[in-house]
């Protein structure tokens, strides 16, 4: 199937879009660090309940947490749009982030070491906080691994956050997709780690529990680390203050392999899931709410 052609109007819409994060880009680099998160903070804080994203963070939170009183649920949108804002407005600074040993502190880097030295893993983790982080991280620890990613629509824009990336060193892309799975099955044949974000809806997926709504998940991780018999390696992100960050990895675990493919790739996608569940409840305030995770029935009961 072939992509309908670019209209005139579309490529000047694109055009303008990738002047202004041009503009935010170069504004943002202008200030220290901290400014920026705190900026970024403020404005999402003040324009995202504004915003249709409002709703869909306040369906997800009471899909989470349906015993949340008024106050409470109030106090987790208030602190998921700042950690949003903080987010977005730190990514055309991660690279000076990154830079900073001060500024991002690693718990289990002597598991990186290990898959650096000829032990590759599989990388699994979700959006927590500035998740970007992660990537940096197992690149400079010398893990050799094809990271995935979804592209923007607009092209002119994706080009800039993959210049954004390649100045923290992040350069082995694998898009989301069949070309990308592809493209993951050579990397993991050539002895390579992989990385994957396994926390959104992925239709067409495996239907697995999260937070006891059934939730379809990519395969994708399991499928990988079970053919290649090779682990599955948690990571997250934590926001310690401002702009400073700890990233962690977790125990791995190996998937069992009882030759049910079927059976052993939703076992994985579970213990997976659980995985999210854990660092959901642990720090709520720094997952990415925004996302609709969850079946589009869960949304029409919620909104009742």
């Amino acid at each position: 199937m072939t992509e309908a052609p670019t209209t005139r109007r579309q490529d000047i819409i694109w055009r303008l879009e990738e002047r202004a994060y041009d503009v935010a880009q170069a504004f943002a680099r202008l200030f220290p660090i901290d400014t920026v998160s705190d900026f970024g903070a403020w404005l999402f804080r003040t324009v995202g309940p504004l915003t249709s994203r409002h709703r869909t963070a306040l369906t997800n939170l009471r899909i989470v947490f349906p015993d949340a009183t008024s106050d409470e649920m109030a106090r987790l949108l208030r602190a998921q749009w700042e950690e949003t804002g903080r987010w977005i407005a730190e990514f055309p600074t991660l690279d000076r982030i990154i830079a900073d040993p001060a500024r991002v502190e690693v718990v289990g880097a002597e598991r990186l070491a290990q898959i650096a030295d000829g032990h590759p893993a599989v990388f699994i983790s979700g959006h927590f906080s500035s998740f970007e982080i992660m990537s940096a991280v197992i690149v400079h620890s010398g893990v050799t691994c094809q990271i995935t990613y979804r592209a923007m629509n607009n092209p002119y824009v994706d080009e800039r956050l993959r210049e954004s990336r390649w100045r923290y060193g992040v350069r082995l892309f694998a898009p989301k997709g069949l070309s990308g799975a592809r493209a993951l099955l050579r990397a993991l044949g050539r002895g390579e780690s992989v990385a994957l974000m396994n926390d959104q809806k992925f239709n067409g997926g495996v239907a697995a529990p999260l937070f006891g709504v059934m939730a379809h998940t990519a395969p994708g991780p399991s499928s990988f680390a079970l053919r290649f018999g090779i682990p599955i390696q948690p990571m997250s992100v934590q926001r310690i203050h401002k702009a400073h960050f700890r990233v962690v990895l977790h125990e791995p675990f190996l998937l069992e392999d009882t030759g049910d493919s079927e059976a052993d790739i939703e076992a994985g996608v579970r213990r997976i899931n659980s995985f999210i569940e854990e660092r959901v409840l642990d720090r709520p305030e720094e997952w990415f709410w925004v996302h609709k995770r969850w079946p589009k029935e869960a949304y029409r009961k919620k909104a009742a």
